[in-house]
């Protein structure tokens, strides 16, 4: 624990009303914080088991002094290529200058944040705007800050909207909606679940596997509601083909059953369409956006409905504040942010980018599996949502390891991926992501702003790492842990 140092009594000061102010840090302090004193308060004071795994990645020796497009900027200068991106939250890169340009104006004009009791124009504008990007009938739109707060709303709004007295809701095996009780009750994770009490009324099937859904949803009429992510990212960048999505729209509609699609991570333009479920002709009837919304710098979720399932839900005065907006939902600048990130996706054209960019990226990393397929056994994706999976750990070893080892590949499921991506960091200053589930992929989502420049950096640094054979990345990594 750090010291603290001891509060003198102050000297009695008769005008002032309340308490004495404790020993704050001031903005000016905490920026000029170093890596040794912001490791100590992050252990003392928000999660020493997660500062654990951030010291076995080299990432705690990171201070990050500012952030400028496609790259972290650290205390010693060094440019850090993010191919992480926020888990999808920077599609257009850090700070970009048009957002910045904005948030700046609204502070300098004093204009309003919190509009509840009034109409906001900001709030009513990006709802507009939102339904505009959206496809069919979605287009009834609640604002909140994150992703879990919008499949909240879809969650509920769906169910509300089913007509089932006791709406079941089916859900996918390594789904991923969310941490807060409601949508952790549909998250496929023990992990995450822990032992909470969660809601009961949940049915779970394969990801992608249209007759399990479909015996599911015969043999029960009380399921309303299907909830799908449409590429699994914390499963590890699962997709499903177009006869999928389109036969869960034709079960859906032949058995009146809502279907939510949870595009928090996928969509905003991240897989070369500004919805993911656009690649396959089909139309949920709730969907919900988050991550970019915010434009890299304000927390803005949205969950976008069919006008016909919204009214249903809250459609008269003595439904309508059952599920109203929150405090903080479209609040003023951060509304004013999303509106401008929104128009720069467009103006940019940073989703044909993601299609045309994601595309080189999956070649490249195609042709490096090819080259090292002892190591790598799966490249997958689309646009810039790519998922790069290595073999088990023991068969990237000489043949006559491989028997010895074997009989530890569930223990050692996830340290390739993290030898690999500690290496990145370490050696190359190259950033990447890993999966909440199957622990062997490293996820690439750099923002939607990449260029082949970007991809070829990367692409190169990871040849050149696996060319050095799982050996060797291992006694760096060793070597690393020791210095």
């Amino acid at each position: 624990m750090l010291d603290r140092p001891t509060i003198e009594a102050p000297a009695l000061d008769a005008t002032r009303r309340g308490p004495v102010k404790p020993d704050l840090l001031s903005v000016e302090a905490a920026k000029a914080l170093d890596v040794k004193t912001m490791a100590d308060l992050f252990k003392d004071h928000i999660n020493p088991g997660q500062f654990h795994f951030m010291k076995l990645l080299g990432f705690h020796k990171v201070k990050v002094e500012r952030a400028e497009g496609m790259y972290y900027i650290d205390q010693n200068g060094r440019k850090i290529l993010d191919f992480f991106g926020g888990f999808g939250s920077l599609a257009h890169g850090h700070n970009h200058p048009r957002i910045i340009a904005a948030r700046q104006r609204f502070a300098d004009e004093n204009r309003h944040e919190i509009a509840i009791a009034f109409l906001s124009q900001y709030a009513s504008a990006l709802a507009k705007n939102i339904a505009a990007c959206s496809p069919g009938e979605l287009d009834m739109v609640f604002l909140g800050s994150t992703g879990s707060e919008a499949m909240e709303a879809a969650i509920k709004v769906a169910e509300r909207a089913s007509g089932r007295k006791n709406c079941k809701i089916v859900h996918a095996k390594n789904s991923f909606h969310g941490k807060s009780k409601g949508v952790l009750s549909i998250t496929d994770s023990p992990l995450y679940q822990g032992e909470f009490k969660l809601v009961g009324n949940t049915y779970k099937v394969p990801h992608g596997d249209l007759e399990a859904l479909k015996r599911v949803i015969e043999n029960d009429s009380d399921i309303g509601v299907v909830v799908l992510e449409t590429v699994q990212g914390g499963g590890g960048i699962i997709t499903a083909p177009t006869e999928y999505w389109q036969g869960v729209r034709a079960l859906c509609d032949k058995h009146n059953v809502l279907w939510v699609a949870d595009e928090v991570q996928c969509g905003y333009g991240r897989t070369g369409k500004f919805y993911a479920f656009e690649h396959h002709g089909v139309v949920p009837d709730v969907t919900a956006l988050a991550k970019s919304l915010g434009a890299g710098k304000a927390a803005v979720g949205a969950m976008i409905a069919k006008r016909d399932v919204y009214m249903k839900a809250y459609g008269n005065p003595k439904t309508a504040m059952i599920h109203a907006q929150a405090t903080f939902g479209g609040i003023g600048e951060a509304c004013v942010t999303a509106i401008e990130g929104l128009n720069v996706l467009y103006d940019e054209d940073l989703i044909g980018n993601s299609a045309e960019t994601g595309a080189y990226l999956l070649e490249r990393q195609k042709a490096i599996q090819a080259k090292y397929p002892q190591i790598i056994k799966d490249v997958r994706g689309q646009g810039l949502m790519i998922g790069l999976e290595f073999q088990d750990f023991s068969k990237t070893l000489p043949f006559a390891l491989r028997p010895m080892v074997a009989m530890l590949d569930d223990k050692l499921k996830g340290s390739l991926s993290g030898f690999i991506g500690a290496a990145l960091l370490r050696d190359y200053d190259v950033l990447v992501a890993f999966t909440e589930y199957n622990r062997n992929v490293i996820r690439l989502e750099p923002p939607l702003i990449c260029d082949e420049t970007h991809v070829d950096t990367f692409c190169d640094a990871l040849d050149d790492l696996l060319s050095r054979g799982i050996v060797s990345i291992v006694k760096g990594f060793v070597q690393s842990q020791m210095g």
